[in-house]
């Protein structure tokens, strides 16, 4: 058995016109779904290709991939500064555009945003999009056209379709952040990809698959060969597809072996449990299944019924209570931790910035958290989780 032991404001943007197809619309791999409080999955942010976009040199432990550094709290103007035309005393509206407001990643998201807001004399305006790209689109046009607020923070469900509704707010002199989701064609960075655009709150998904890719071979270093099951989110989609390439550039010409691939689909331990058993009748051997924390908390589930856990080394990407306390308790080998929580921080962070005429440019929330996010059992207990799953 293993042991599982900036810059100034330009006022003369140019608007870009982009002929882009609606992706697919899921949450990003560590959300809930809206019914339950299991995970949601991923919003896409660029129109599916035959091409995955490129690959990245992988980070290494001690050093993590280049991104502008995310403000903080310090250094972050008041709205007072920052919207000196308000009327004084009355707080400064910003909408909140999000892919559901049930969905508890983003939830954790907004009320951190909350705290934020509250010390710096901000109103958050809600929008549920309700996992509906129309939906949004059509609140994004509303939020443009009242004419009421000073910036948009967006958790786009249309990726790149999103872009000529951030140029026409841009236009209008309304500050935009994205949070959580890529709007355009390159996933291995969190820098903006529309011209104006305030800042890009994500870890970038190619990056995401290097590190779990780091992990694996972690897990992975006393074997040879090392028999891997592979749960994509969901096949086929960029975000997915992404996820794919950037751990493929780190596990390549190592000892992992592919043995079987799932779909988890985000959507709930059962299809994760569902397919893991069919896995186990047609592959004997398995040392690791990597995916993300709601389809490996089916995997664990079948593991368990077949008698294999103790077997098998589990490696989750999400982050949530239900995975941090499995690797500490030894059931799961490891796992990439999803900081929610931190996003929103950094995301309304980055507006009040923005409203003080300061760009942040791309923040990846996972280089203000613990050991790049990269939980292991050596070091599980210098994390806490920031949403339940």
């Amino acid at each position: 058995m293993k042991g599982r032991n900036h810059h100034p404001r330009n006022t003369n943007r140019p608007k870009a016109w982009l002929a882009v197809l609606i992706a697919l619309s899921v949450v990003a791999a560590a959300c809930g779904d809206d019914d339950d409080g299991a995970e949601a999955p991923p919003v896409t942010e660029a129109p599916a290709t035959t091409e995955a976009p490129p690959a990245t040199e992988a980070p290494t432990m001690t050093e993590a991939p280049p991104t502008t550094e995310a403000p903080t709290a310090t250094e972050a103007p008041t709205v007072t500064e920052a919207a000196g035309d308000e009327p004084a005393g009355e707080p400064v509206q910003i909408a909140y555009l999000t892919a559901s407001a049930a969905n508890t990643w983003l939830a954790a998201s907004r009320q951190a945003m909350e705290a934020v807001a509250a010390d710096n004399g901000i109103e958050i305006v809600e929008f549920d999009g309700a996992f509906d790209p129309a939906q949004q689109q059509q609140q994004f046009q509303d939020v443009i056209a009242s004419g009421q607020y000073a910036g948009i923070v967006l958790s786009s469900l249309l990726g790149p379709g999103s872009i000529p509704d951030i140029e026409a707010a841009i236009d209008a002199g309304i500050e935009v952040v994205l949070l959580n989701q890529v709007v355009g064609t390159d996933f291995s960075t969190a820098e903006p990809q529309v011209e104006g655009l305030a800042a890009g709150v994500h870890e970038p998904p190619q990056v995401r698959g290097e590190r779990i890719g780091q992990l694996t071979l972690m897990a992975c270093a006393d074997l040879d060969p090392c028999n891997v099951v592979y749960f994509y989110g969901i096949r086929g989609v960029p975000f997915d597809e992404a996820i794919r390439l950037g751990w493929d550039s780190v596990v390549e010409g190592s000892a992992v072996d592919v043995v079987a691939e799932a779909e988890g689909q985000y959507l709930g331990p059962d299809v994760g449990l569902a397919a893991m058993q069919d896995i186990l009748v047609s592959t004997a051997e398995i040392d690791v299944v990597i995916g993300a924390d709601q389809s490996m908390q089916g995997a664990e589930l079948a593991l368990e019924d077949a008698g294999r856990l103790d077997e098998v080394l589990i490696i989750g990407f999400g982050g949530s209570a239900y995975a941090i306390q499995a690797i500490q308790d030894g059931r799961w080998w490891g796992g990439l931790y999803g900081a929610p929580a931190t996003e929103g921080e950094l995301a309304m962070l980055a507006m009040i910035d923005a409203l003080a005429g300061n760009d942040a440019g791309g923040i990846d929330p996972a280089l203000s958290v613990p050991h790049n996010g990269l939980m292991t059992p050596d070091n599980a207990g210098d994390f806490t989780a920031q949403f339940e799953g």
